[in-house]
């Protein structure tokens, strides 16, 4: 057994990133073996280039909008396809219920899942279903589920990889911007963390998917304002959606009306034959550059490689940032820390051992509230999509924060 292995995680891209652990633990121990991860389309970016995986099998959950029969014809057709492959073990990570239906009719004789509520019977889907600490780490219940089958790993590391063809395009992308500004023309090939030409990056993403996750748009402008007044370049990034735009304009218009600042607000992006891109800018604003809903997946792992640090909230891309290695500063409102809180591969003390509050893990520092009702995991106080504890901490806790780290 172990020699064919389909590891189970249809979930976002920040519970993606932080199931490459066990990849790395499965391979540690089984160094011949063959294994698969089944994902949600759409996350799969961020396992590209991991030495880990023998292959990336993604469900197109866009299946579930197509008619009844059709659906049903597209579920059969996927259902065959994973059974064909194989698989002798699954590892099913996601506790949800299709997840256990595709791990039972995968054929895989040792079917693995962590305990979780859903349709009656589910539990005899699983031939090893095992009860997680809900306290720890999610890169911690994740290796707890291979632990439970004697599975260990050297070291916990969040594994994400970036090409050098990637880092150049980025650094272009960024630095190429209004090269006036520095002291002299930025070089072709640029070293930026050596490079006495280049201001130090700062990576911001203040939306998710969630607006409960999120801060005050003031509150944001502010600490934007204080980054640029402190010399550093800003990059400001979101998501696609028409929802996390409109946040990145009102932040924006608080920061027009606020202060006299200079950004890139009238970027624009232009696919190439090489698949890179370029990147054209006013000069209005030569020290913030919007690529809200602009960059790809990748792209945007690419940016956040090249920069120097990573300011933002409970979001994939902070776990991309902390994947990457670079310090982040995240605020967290309703999610605990203990469970979600940025990653530190370097880090040798226990990952954010406190329920609440202001909390170091590493390189990487959470910002939130140690109320009592911290952390109740809910959208909003009361369902009114609104975080008070979030909205509590206030700007000019952050730059005091802020000022206090080096980089």
């Amino acid at each position: 057994m172990y020699k064919k292995i389909l590891v189970i995680k249809l979930r976002h891209i920040g519970d993606v990133l932080l199931t490459t652990p066990v990849f790395k633990a499965l391979k540690e121990n089984f160094p011949d073996s063959f294994v698969a991860t089944l994902i949600n389309k759409g996350t799969e970016d961020v396992l590209e280039n991991n030495p880990y995986l023998d292959e990336i099998i993604t469900y197109d959950r866009s299946i579930k909008e197509l008619p009844a029969f059709k659906r049903y014809l597209e579920e059969v057709k996927f259902l065959r396809k994973i059974r064909k492959m194989g698989f002798d073990t699954s590892i099913d990570l996601t506790g949800g219920d299709r997840a256990a239906v595709i791990s039972y009719l995968s054929g895989a004789k040792i079917r693995i899942g962590i305990k979780s509520r859903g349709f009656l019977g589910k539990q005899y889907f699983y031939t090893k279903l095992f009860e997680i600490d809900g306290c720890k780490h999610t890169v911690l219940q994740n290796l707890e589920v291979l632990a439970r089958i004697g599975i260990k790993t050297t070291r916990p590391e969040v594994i994400l990889n970036v090409t050098e063809n990637e880092k150049k395009w980025a650094r272009e992308l960024i630095f190429s911007c209004h090269s006036e500004t520095y002291i002299q023309p930025v070089p072709s090939k640029l070293n930026t963390e050596k490079s006495p030409y280049i201001k130090k990056v700062v990576h911001i993403h203040p939306t998710s998917r969630w607006l409960f996750k999120c801060w005050k748009d003031e509150y944001m402008a502010e600490v934007i304002r204080w980054f640029m007044d402190k010399g550093f370049n800003v990059v400001i990034t979101s998501a696609h959606a028409e929802k996390e735009i409109n946040k990145v304009n009102s932040i924006l218009n608080f920061l027009r009306t606020s202060t006299e600042f200079n950004s890139c607000n009238n970027s624009q992006i232009v696919n190439t034959q090489d698949n890179l891109c370029h990147f054209e800018c006013s000069k209005e604003f030569p020290f913030l550059i919007n690529l809200a809903g602009k960059l790809t997946l990748r792209q945007l792992i690419a940016v956040s490689s090249v920069c120097d640090m990573y300011f933002g909230i409970d979001t994939a891309p902070m776990h991309i940032a902390a994947a990457l290695g670079k310090p982040v500063v995240a605020l967290f409102g309703p999610s605990g820390a203990f469970h979600w809180g940025p990653w530190d591969n370097s880090a040798e003390k226990d990952a954010y051992p406190e329920r609440n509050g202001i909390q170091k893990f590493g390189k990487n520092l959470v910002i939130q509230r140690d109320w009592q009702c911290i952390p109740c995991g809910q959208d909003g106080c009361k369902g009114t999509k609104i975080s008070n504890c979030l909205f509590d901490i206030k700007p000019e806790e952050v730059i005091k924060i802020l000022s206090t780290i080096e980089l």
